[in-house]
């Protein structure tokens, strides 16, 4: 016959090791949740600066123009 303090251990450690397994993933999700959350920013923020760079690039090559076509006009 089996002992029931032994079946209530053994019932408890399982308990105790689904408990642990289950709050171990639960804590890796949201860590990897707020990691992916962080990366999203950076690229939203590359992406942005990406953006504006590009802009700045062709007012810069108006400006230029500009220059050229003064210093044509003046001559």
């Amino acid at each position: 016959m089996m002992d029931y303090t032994t079946l209530a251990a053994a019932g408890l450690s399982l308990v105790g090791t689904l408990a642990g397994t289950f709050g171990g993933i639960l804590v890796s999700n949201k860590l990897t949740a707020y990691r992916i959350e962080q990366l999203e920013r950076k690229v939203a923020a590359h992406n942005n600066l990406v953006e504006r760079t590009y802009k700045l690039e062709g007012q810069m090559l108006e400006v230029q123009h500009d220059i050229r076509d003064l210093k044509t006009e003046g001559r």
